[in-house]
């Protein structure tokens, strides 16, 4: 069997294992093909710009690759540790962000070309359906929209989420229930998606999206 063949069927902690014992280009490679389109899902989710999360994917392979010996494997798998690191890294963009966003919107309208094609189209729509959800969401304090996001939209168990934000399974817990009782008298149809596990605005375009993103 190949190196490369060997790569693609071991399991998530036999890469990590590599990566520790300096085969890290190869088998962390694998890692990123591996989740880099749940990253990249989850990073749409919580910013709603395929842009923005194209660049906050490539930020949090970076910052996964410079914190390698700190992850963590869950259920066989290191996605929850991963979206634990997206989330502190749009975190931390958040300030940059919002002075971007305010100079951007000093600025007169920019001059554009309509684009017709199927696939600008669609990205566009959901990122329309994704500032619904989130503008939705804004009621929520911080951490109870990691848990709604991480449980709820993502699809985590309440361990991996407990793994992901770095909190006990009982403060997962109670967040949640926070969460949803603050929706459900606000919005009821909100916190009856996230009981059901529903995805708002599950990026249908996220494979074609990926192709662009730089790799690590």
């Amino acid at each position: 069997m190949s190196s490369e063949s060997a790569s693609v069927s071991a399991s998530d902690g036999d890469l990590l294992a590599r990566v520790a014992a300096g085969d890290g280009s190869a088998a962390f490679g694998c890692l990123f093909r591996r989740h880099s389109t749940a990253v990249y899902s989850y990073c749409f989710h919580r910013l709603g710009s395929w842009s923005a999360a194209e660049d906050a994917t490539s930020v949090v392979f970076l910052e996964a690759w410079r914190r390698r010996a700190d992850a963590v494997v869950v259920s066989g798998s290191i996605r929850p540790w991963l979206l634990g690191v997206a989330t502190n890294v749009m975190r931390n963009q958040r300030r940059a962000a919002r002075r971007y966003d305010a100079a951007l919107r000093r600025l007169p309208p920019p001059e554009t070309e309509p684009d017709c094609s199927d696939e600008v189209a669609g990205r566009l729509d959901d990122e329309r359906q994704m500032a619904g959800v989130l503008s939705e969401l804004r009621l929520l304090k911080r951490d109870e929209l990691d848990v709604i996001m991480m449980v709820a939209v993502e699809g985590l168990t309440y361990a991996e989420a407990s793994v992901a934000l770095g909190v006990p399974l009982g403060t997962v817990r109670s967040r949640l229930a926070r969460a949803r009782a603050r929706l459900a008298a606000q919005r009821p149809s909100v916190v009856a998606a996230s009981e059901s596990g529903g995805r708002p605005a599950t990026p249908a375009r996220v494979g074609r999206g990926q192709g662009r993103m730089r790799d690590v």
